[in-house]
């Protein structure tokens, strides 16, 4: 048989994943996501899917944030039927975001609505809730590191990458009648020595190759993001003030968590309340008890009373309610609260309450994009906009680096060079254009490998008769 891989989405951005193979008489794709940012780019979720959805047989994913999984329900919506192999963590995980991404599909058309800015006189969501419902069918979880079938002579592993819970790297196995030729997909590769998530497991061998190149460009700076953490907090509980820190519901809330209870354990900060006011973050963090195996917090969970996930300082804040009463909170407290941009959610309204006010601090745990307000607090700006009134900006703003989900330039050869046969042909993806090819080369330069950085659309011949 023939096999060829087409780009259908992350290439020459980190945004939208699709990878596309054909054998012919089968056709599979490894994730299904949205592209984001730029407004060219977030425009191709709207376009005509470029090859045929009934021609689809199956999807697998490497993990479930939406640049992997957000186009599912589109998918679904017309016309695919197929099974959606996945980790178990990811099945669940994936259920959690689609449904959010539904709902802000929703409210962003309705705001639009209102508002009138959109060129369409009735502006529809890119799909609902109901959408993102009718994809959980068709989710089929599997285990770690054991083989599945998904076609005859096409066999199918999920291997630890890190990144997140349930993130994994994906081999595919093609048994020819010739030959057997091995298909690696890396997926996002997370930290070696990430405090919660094992490392990206290193594959032997793999014929062809997809790289991802997030940070194929930088190396992530030699910080302790324990040890900035603390600092941040005693200084501004020195000032009797309150810490308020917007977190990435997925991943960057656990870690940060994890980070806290270390520090209150060691006595390098003081036993406080912890909020974690963020629905999201609160059902992915009960995540990580149902799957304590699938993470390095294992032992930690099943041997201690109390871990970083339940102890006497942590209050879950799942009601409105209880969200909007932090208000009146007097003390010294750390609030966790979605969005990790601060460009929506809960955390506005917190920063709308406690930025005026020069004893409280804001910690920054994350990378903020241009635009967004935890941009405008990072470039010191005066003033933040929120529900439609200047905000000053008088609390202390703390960056915390060190706490990326991906892995550095410097891990990503880490992992390369885990290949003890050279493979064929290797392609670099999920990353921007300089990042891309700043990792081609290196990978071209140490380790004499056949890099390609595909464009959208592009196709390519893998294999001639195997």
């Amino acid at each position: 048989m023939d096999v060829t891989a087409r780009f259908l989405g992350g290439s020459g951005a980190v945004t939208g994943s699709k990878y596309l193979i054909d054998l012919g008489d089968f056709e599979f794709m490894v994730d299904c996501g949205l592209f984001q940012g730029r407004k060219e780019l977030r425009d191709r979720n709207w376009d005509k899917f470029p090859t045929p959805v009934d021609e689809l047989d199956c999807i697998i994913l490497t993990h479930a944030h939406l640049d992997h999984i957000g186009y599912l329900p589109r998918l679904v919506k017309q016309g695919f039927r197929g099974p959606i192999y996945c980790t178990e963590a990811s099945e669940e995980l994936a259920k959690i975001l689609l449904l959010d991404s539904g709902k802000l599909q929703e409210e962003e058309a309705e705001f639009a609505r209102k508002k009138g800015y959109s060129r369409h006189e009735d502006p529809q969501p890119l799909y609902t809730i109901e959408d993102a419902e009718a994809v959980f069918p068709m989710l089929t979880p599997k285990p770690f590191d054991r083989a599945f079938s998904i076609h005859p002579g096409v066999d199918v592993t999920f291997f630890h990458a890190g990144h997140i819970l349930g993130a994994s790297i994906v081999k595919v196995v093609l048994k020819g009648e010739s030959q057997t030729k091995k298909l690696v997909f890396s997926g996002d590769l997370g930290r070696y020595h990430d405090p919660l998530l094992f490392p990206p497991t290193r594959i032997p061998k793999g014929d062809i190759v997809w790289m991802e190149s997030t940070y194929g460009d930088r190396n992530a700076p030699p910080t302790k993001p324990e040890e900035e953490l603390a600092r941040a907090i005693r200084d501004t509980f020195d000032r009797d003030g309150l810490v308020i820190i917007p977190a990435f519901a997925v991943g960057r809330t656990q870690l940060i968590l994890y980070h806290l209870y270390q520090l209150m354990k060691k006595g390098k900060i003081p036993k406080v309340p912890i909020f974690l006011d963020s629905p999201m973050a609160i059902d992915t963090t009960k995540l990580y008890l149902d799957f304590h195996t699938d993470h390095r917090l294992s032992a930690m969970i099943e041997e201690e009373h109390e871990h970083a996930y339940k102890h006497p300082q942590l209050h879950y804040y799942q009601k409105r309610e209880q969200s909007m009463s932090l208000n009146e909170f007097k003390g010294r407290a750390i609030i966790i609260s979605a969005s990790g941009m601060a460009t929506g959610g809960r955390v506005l309204h917190h920063l709308f309450h406690h930025l005026p006010h020069e004893k409280n601090g804001v910690i920054i745990a994350g990378y903020q994009a241009e635009g967004t307000r935890g941009r405008r607090l990072l470039n010191g700006e005066p003033t933040v906009r929120i529900y439609g009134n200047e905000v000053p900006v008088k609390a202390k703003i703390y960056p915390i680096e060190g706490l990326s989900a991906h892995a550095d330039q410097a891990e990503l050869m880490d992992w390369a060079e885990g290949f003890c046969e050279k493979p064929k042909m290797v392609f670099i993806v999920h990353g921007e254009q300089l990042s891309a090819e700043t990792l081609a080369q290196k990978l071209k330069d140490e380790l004499d490998w056949n890099t390609i950085v595909p464009q959208y659309l592009e196709s390519f011949v893998l294999f001639e008769g195997i």
